[in-house]
């Protein structure tokens, strides 16, 4: 997969996210918008995200999981997960709306590729869907086209109505908000969005919910 920035724009978001089986994308073009599946309450699956930080001052984060809304995206989560794939990456865009990971290109020592990477595996294509963005969102980042999701992720800091309908919802936090803020609160290299030091992801486990 070549290259290619991930990233969401707070004010006109033009990256990332999801659809459904019920509502099947149509148009597949970066400048078309596929539909958006409305009026689905999410059912949470019986397994969860956790995100354990390296740094213990970040705490651990645990995510629910919305199989019926993003069927695709959770299942690549869950799949890089259970590969390791996102051990050793770190938050590499973090502001007080949105901190955003799971890029492999953040586990090297060059700071300025983080957002550029994904996996080799083919891009998932949106789900959307009319949840609303509200705080502890978790959606699949992505380029202007609306079906390049692949590994990176963010979770929303506060309620974000410029990304409702654009971007792919799969999963919120249930557990760890305030860690998820705290991490977004960190200093920020001046004029970036990114970390002064590194906050990486020690691990990400898929468990039962209990």
């Amino acid at each position: 997969m070549k290259p290619k920035l991930l990233t969401l724009l707070l004010i006109f978001p033009v990256f990332m996210f999801a659809c459904n089986q019920k509502a099947a994308v149509k148009n597949t073009t970066a400048n078309s918008t596929p539909e958006v599946k409305k009026g689905v309450v999410p059912v949470a699956d019986k397994e969860i995200a956790v995100i354990e930080m390296e740094n213990p001052a970040y705490g651990t984060i645990k995510i629910e999981f919305y199989s019926n809304i993003a069927p695709q995206a959770v299942a690549r989560f869950k799949e890089l997960a259970r590969e390791g794939t996102f051990d050793g990456t770190g938050f590499h865009r973090i502001n007080d709306s949105v901190i955003q990971g799971g890029d492999p290109f953040s586990k090297d020592s060059d700071p300025t590729n983080d957002g550029t990477g994904g996996t080799n595996k083919p891009n998932v294509p949106a789900e959307l869907s009319d949840i609303q963005y509200d705080t502890g969102i978790v959606g699949a980042a992505r380029s202007q086209d609306f079906n390049s999701a692949n590994s990176q992720f963010f979770i929303t800091l506060r309620r974000q109505p410029a990304f409702d309908n654009r971007y792919t919802i799969f999963g919120k936090v249930i557990e760890g908000m305030s860690n998820a803020q705290i991490i977004g609160g960190a200093p920020v290299v001046p004029q970036t969005e990114r970390p002064q030091e590194p906050i990486k992801i020690k691990t990400v486990k898929i468990e039962m919910k209990l």
